[in-house]
């Protein structure tokens, strides 16, 4: 039998590979044939977009049954159902407080870089943004009404309740519950196989997709905003390299540059596929497999991270927040700068770990300090870039959260975490 299984290291140095040449050649066509309409048509809209779109559904296809299969196995081997309690506070304690960290240094950095002042992009443009439901109607949806539903909507939350649930049932059921326990086990094993069999395209479609946004990006688009992209990149950069690392050093002793040289493959791929939902199977392997973390803790935090975990959206919010109101002349008071900062922390409970969702949740925000939601035009054009360095920052988060958690339940495995690529 053909073994599906690869070497992470070199996968991960493949995907950053395909990532930069897959730059190169988007820019390189930008000023060449990007105006060729027969060559946009056949090879960028065609070729390249289909490669880049079927391995995102591929990811997209993997989700569902590796959060539901891998949540019910970790949860089910609980030998005290007790400890879930324990593990699901300190996640969610933990995601908050990030969260929090995030969008008070986004504030911070846009009250004194001023990032709006002198702001004149050309255009203006409508755009419509459905209606987010409130933080209560956020805790009753998770409550799935139809399980079946949830799973084909991919709405994670109700997903992860329906899981949680069968899980302790699983672990509570005697016998019976071990006989079912042990096929979830095995269809654990089987999803992870066809994890590693979707990763070995992973190069590929990351190269699709970089050279395809690389291709069609037109440059004028960030000029106008270029202090706000720079201020946000800077402040994503930062809060993952420096928050991150000094919570991971003070709470575990661990080695940051260890976590990060380990999470590099994710953090390419989360990028590429501006995605943390579709990164979820990634992420789980790479915490598992290399980081050390036991499935029975990774199969909850890391799904849990992707569904509530918005670090990088929260840092866009703030500055964005920020941006706006310096674009339109408005002086927001310290309430209105508090009332941000719950509101993108409340946001981020229950949005979709897909792209674009960002600015969904910004309409909402603009709203409660009482700014115009057609701002977000403002920073639409250059969104996809910030949507996707955001989306590596969150999926960095998750598996931080996860390597703490499961340190202080000691399931994490420091073997494994110290061992080099």
């Amino acid at each position: 039998m053909t073994d599906l299984s690869f070497d992470h290291q070199k996968l991960s140095n493949r995907i950053l590979g395909s990532m930069v040449l897959g730059l190169f050649v988007g820019i390189a066509l930008n000023f060449t044939l990007a105006d060729n309409e027969w060559f946009k048509a056949m090879v960028l809209d065609g070729f390249l977009s289909m490669i880049g779109e079927v391995f995102v559904r591929f990811l997209s296809m993997l989700v569902v049954p590796l959060v539901f299969v891998s949540l019910i196995t970790g949860v089910s081997a609980l030998s005290d159902p007790k400890k879930l309690g324990r593990v699901g506070g300190k996640a969610v304690s933990l995601y908050l407080f990030t969260t929090g960290v995030a969008v008070t240094l986004a504030l911070v950095s846009a009250i004194i870089i001023q990032p709006g002042i002198g702001a004149s992009p050309e255009v203006l443009v409508e755009r419509e943004i459905a209606a987010q439901p409130s933080f209560f109607q956020v805790l009753v949806d998770m409550v799935p009404r139809n399980p079946v539903e949830a799973m084909a909507n991919g709405d994670m939350l109700p997903i992860i309740v329906f899981a949680v649930l069968i899980g302790l049932s699983i672990a509570l059921a005697g016998e019976s519950g071990k006989r079912i326990g042990h096929f979830f086990n095995d269809f654990n094993t089987v999803v992870m196989r066809l994890v590693g069999f979707v990763m070995l395209m992973a190069p590929y479609g990351v190269f699709a997709l970089i050279t395809v946004l690389a291709a069609t990006t037109g440059w004028s688009t960030f000029l106008g905003v270029l202090k706000y992209v720079l201020l946000v990149l800077a402040m994503l950069v930062i809060h993952a390299a420096v928050s991150y690392s000094l919570i991971l050093k003070l709470f575990t002793g661990l080695s940051p540059r260890i976590f990060f040289s380990k999470m590099r493959g994710v953090m390419a791929f989360a990028f590429s596929t501006a995605s943390s939902a579709a990164t979820i199977p990634v992420t789980l392997k790479t915490v598992q497999q290399q980081l050390g973390v036991n499935n029975r803790v990774s199969s909850f935090t890391v799904p849990l991270g992707a569904t509530i975990n918005m670090d990088g959206t929260a840092i866009m919010q703030g500055i964005a927040a920020g941006f706006i109101a310096q674009y339109y002349g408005v002086d927001l008071s310290m309430g209105q700068y508090l009332m941000v900062v719950v509101m993108v922390i409340i946001a981020s409970i229950g949005a979709a770990g897909v792209p674009g969702v960002g600015l969904v949740l910004l309409a909402g925000v603009l709203a409660q300090v009482g700014l115009p939601a057609e701002g977000i035009a403002l920073i639409l054009g250059v969104d996809r870039l910030l949507d996707m360095t955001r989306t590596a920052v969150n999926v960095t988060g998750d598996a931080m959260v996860t390597t703490v958690v499961a340190n202080s339940e000691g399931e994490l495995d420091h073997a494994i975490y110290a061992q080099k690529n």
